[in-house]
């Protein structure tokens, strides 16, 4: 069984090690100072042993619009994704690989939700795979949404591939190792992908379809470059919607991305809209009661009134969704029985322990994300729980530390103050006062890694 230190084969690229940064909202935006702050949130991950870190949500094409939350970085333009060589340089440098998750937030785009936004960017509208489904127009017709879509013609969807497509290109040409596709999280690739969202009657009413076409785009225009991408399931969305991708859809997505040239797949559960069934966890109460960010409430969400729905919103997500570990294990198996590529795996992954066991059963790599936030440099003691372990016959949770667990408590006060723009941090005490304990204690010192 592989463990955790090995190397992985991904397409023609080999990763040092099975620890991945999964992507995160770094808030970094696209002005003078962007690659210096994506530098300052990556580079830890990498000196701390890495072996992959993927950047987060990063958008194909010029806006205004198709961004998720604000300050999310744009990559349509040649100069600026240039300047991003910093980040990929001193990747390289500490010898991790390092990929750039590309995205369009379709529907889900601010101009949607954010008050705010759609007040500075009068008329914008939103891409539209196809007409909104009956619970979108509803929540637009009682104010909780402002819709206003275009939908795509199938010219418009060929050449919104190619905009994946082209910002592959200019990634590579920076130096990225990988190109990760955003096909999760009910952005424009996922909204193909799901019957909830997509009834088109053209050649993209199947939406494996579009990734297919971005498959054929990115290696025209980037050549053999590792294409990774997030696959959904919808298993998390109410009985009454009953057009969803299944378990098993999800599975057969898989199948077909793997036979047509996908090299890595990240198989997710979830559901058909923004909830919290992608950060499993507490009722994040400290960060909405943060005075710090209560006019930036008021000003996203459009008044008070719709801020205080938002947050009964989440706060009734929050007992639907409480965390439950590895919530994505059982789907990531499934598709690791019938696909020929490496599975990644994330979602409620915490500790050393638990990610020797799925290594080999249910995925080929694992990854978190929201854990980085508190301690960026996790990797030096995951790595180091395993060290001179050679023993690859005994139990998994022998060869390691049991008590190497992430600090992160999935306590969600890193997430919500993203919705207004503020950076992706740990705000949790009790959490960082254990980082701090463990950095004094030295515990994420490493002698680091040679370079390639």
């Amino acid at each position: 069984m592989p463990r955790l230190e090995d190397s992985l084969e991904l397409g023609g690229l080999t990763v040092p090690n099975r620890l991945y940064r999964a992507p995160l909202l770094e808030c970094a935006g696209t002005g003078p100072d962007a690659a210096d702050r994506l530098v300052a949130d990556l580079e830890p991950a990498a000196e701390a042993g890495a072996g992959l870190l993927c950047q987060g949500a990063t958008i194909v094409r010029e806006g205004p619009g198709g961004c998720a939350a604000p300050n999310m970085t744009y990559v349509d333009d040649p100069d600026f994704v240039s300047s991003l060589s910093a980040l990929t340089e001193r990747v390289h440098d500490h010898g991790s690989r390092v990929a750039i998750q590309l995205e369009h937030g379709g529907l889900r785009s601010m101009e949607t939700w954010n008050a705010a936004y759609r007040a500075e960017h009068p008329g914008i509208e939103q891409l539209a795979v196809s007409d909104p489904p009956l619970p979108l127009r509803l929540a637009d017709r009682v104010g909780l949404l402002s819709l206003s879509p275009h939908v795509m013609t199938t010219a418009e969807v060929y050449e919104l591939a190619a905009d994946f497509g082209r910002a592959a290109e200019r990634a590579v040409d920076a130096g990225y190792d990988v190109i990760h596709l955003a096909g999760a999280n009910m952005g424009i690739v996922h909204q193909f992908l799901s019957p909830f969202y997509n009834r088109r009657d053209d050649e993209f009413a199947d939406g494996v379809r579009f990734l297919e076409l971005v498959h054929d785009e990115v290696r025209e225009r980037a050549g053999d470059v590792p294409l990774v991408t997030k696959v959904p399931a919808e298993t998390e969305v109410p009985p009454v919607i009953r057009r969803r991708l299944t378990h098993r859809d999800a599975v057969g997505v898989c199948r077909r991305l793997a036979d047509y040239g996908y090299d890595a797949l990240v198989p997710v559960n979830g559901t058909v809209i923004w909830d919290m069934s992608i950060v499993r966890g507490e009722f994040p109460s400290r960060a909405w009661d943060d005075e710090t960010f209560e006019d930036a409430y008021v000003g996203t969400f459009g008044g008070r009134l719709r801020r205080m729905l938002v947050e009964l919103g989440n706060r009734a997500e929050s007992l639907v969704f409480g965390f439950e570990s590895t919530w994505n294990a059982d789907l990531a198996r499934d598709v690791r029985r019938v696909v020929d590529v490496p599975v990644l795996l994330e979602g409620g992954v915490r500790e050393r322990g638990e990610m020797d066991r799925l290594l080999g059963d249910a995925c080929d790599m694992v990854g978190m994300a929201r854990p980085f936030y508190a301690e960026p440099r996790l990797p030096a003691r995951l790595l180091a729980a395993g060290s001179g372990t050679d023993d690859r016959d005994a139990d998994a949770s022998t060869r390691v530390d049991p008590g190497t667990r992430t600090v992160c408590e999935s306590c969600n006060n890193c997430t919500v103050p993203q919705a207004v723009g503020a950076p992706g941090v740990c705000r949790t005490p009790s959490v960082l006062r254990r980082a701090g304990e463990l950095r004094r204690r030295g515990a994420y010192e490493t002698a680091g890694r040679n370079p390639d």
